[in-house]
């Protein structure tokens, strides 16, 4: 199944023209690896790092949707890996030691 169709089905976006604009612009990462084509094909036990406006969310795919139905059918289908949905390094407040503390 397409990663774009499926990011749609499964209701981690809104369309799947925002989806396509997802991977061009080069923010999905499957197994690791940067998703450079909205066409690329996603399998049952691939993880995907989506970064979504609550934070960065870690899934694994447990099965391929038949079609976009419920939300309870659609998070079915997937497992939430980091349920903490980290924020992106460049939006997270400094968080280093005061100075003269350890950590």
């Amino acid at each position: 199944m397409r990663i774009d169709k499926l990011l749609w089905q499964l209701r981690l976006v809104k369309t799947r023209s925002i989806a396509q604009a997802l991977v061009g612009q080069g923010h999905i990462r499957r197994n690791g690896q940067r998703v450079v084509r909205a066409s690329q094909d996603i399998v049952a036990g691939d993880t995907l790092t989506i970064p979504l406006p609550g934070g960065v969310q870690v899934i694994e795919i447990a099965a391929l949707p038949t079609r976009r139905g419920p939300a309870a059918e659609a998070q079915a289908c997937y497992q939430v890996l980091d349920p903490t949905r980290q924020t992106a390094i460049a939006g997270q407040k400094d968080q280093s030691p005061e100075r003269g503390q350890l950590p």
